[in-house]
């Protein structure tokens, strides 16, 4: 006669929570819940809560300069975290003092003519330098990022005696010119290129396409994400630049960077209302340009270099 089967859980992979041990002692598993990847729970949730901490304390500055911006006149210095009643009277003297719409649309012109001026001069040179093969090819890659690495006051004053003999000095060609190559867009794109499908270029040459036509076709259309994400942040660097625009427009407050130091100056820095209502306008076309475009930046920095 066959013996009788074991009781559930007495052994094997059954065995668990309350089987006897040699000993008479039930064992019971009081081992942590783990997830996928053999992760802990806790950890996770300890991970996510230091994540949520450090997003916060990235965001309030801007929240705070915006709640500041909302406060009526007379409860600027308040530091009640919400800001009621709300009132727009601050925009209203901003704008009222400081012609923000001309220095909105001057600042505009002046980062995106930059940014698409670094975008293409790195896009070119990253596409010779990993498509061909040219004597000094390594000599010139290293000098293009050894230019990133050279601080702006090195060649600050090169530059602005340059403008003068040209006859930039006051004006936005003057703060663009010196600015259409960089040698961060250049690093990024050729660390994209290198591992582009040489395969695709092979074809598209055995096609009969041009160099030329090969780029915008072919490697243009593969690389948006990376394009995006590289032309965002050569936009918001460009935004934010102060110090070079300073030194070119003396005589003019021609962005809105210098449009703020004029402000505080008429003001004599300590209407915090305006100034920050000031601030808050000029950091608005960088949100909503990331807002529309996150999903290319995300793409283009997760998957740099793996194909």
């Amino acid at each position: 006669m066959s013996e009788p089967a074991p009781p559930e859980g007495a052994g094997g992979a059954g065995a668990g929570a309350g089987v006897p041990a040699p000993g008479g002692a039930p064992v019971t598993n009081f081992d942590a819940p783990q997830m996928p990847g053999g992760r802990s729970r806790t950890r996770v949730v300890v991970g996510h809560l230091t994540l949520a901490l450090l997003g916060l304390a990235c965001v309030f500055p801007i929240y705070w300069l915006y709640a500041t911006s909302l406060r009526r006149p007379n409860d600027v210095y308040e530091v009640t975290p919400l800001p009621w009643p709300l009132s727009v009277d601050s925009y209203r003297t901003a704008i009222d003092e400081v012609d923000v719409l001309r220095l909105l649309v001057n600042t505009t012109v002046v980062a995106v003519l930059t940014a698409l001026g670094q975008l293409l001069t790195s896009l070119l040179a990253a596409y010779a330098f990993a498509a061909w093969n040219f004597p000094l090819k390594r000599v010139l890659y290293l000098a293009f990022v050894g230019s990133w690495l050279v601080p702006f006051q090195v060649a600050m004053l090169p530059n602005y005696v340059l403008l003068h003999q040209l006859g930039l000095l006051n004006t936005l060609s003057g703060v663009i010119v010196p600015n259409i190559v960089s040698g961060l867009g250049v690093l990024l794109l050729r660390q994209h290129l290198d591992s582009f499908p040489k395969e695709l270029l092979e074809a598209a040459r055995m096609d009969g396409r041009s160099s030329w036509s090969t780029l915008w076709m072919v490697v243009v259309p593969n690389l948006r994400a990376a394009l995006a994400a590289l032309g965002i942040l050569l936009l918001v660097n460009s935004w934010n630049e102060y110090f070079w625009p300073a030194l070119v427009l003396q005589r003019h407050n021609d962005v809105l960077q210098l449009g703020i130091r004029s402000f505080m100056s008429a003001t004599e820095g300590d209407d915090w209302g305006p100034l920050t209502a000031t601030a808050g306008l000029a950091c608005l076309p960088i949100f909503v340009i990331y807002l529309l475009l996150q999903r290319h930046v995300v793409s283009g920095f997760v998957r740099s270099g793996l194909r």
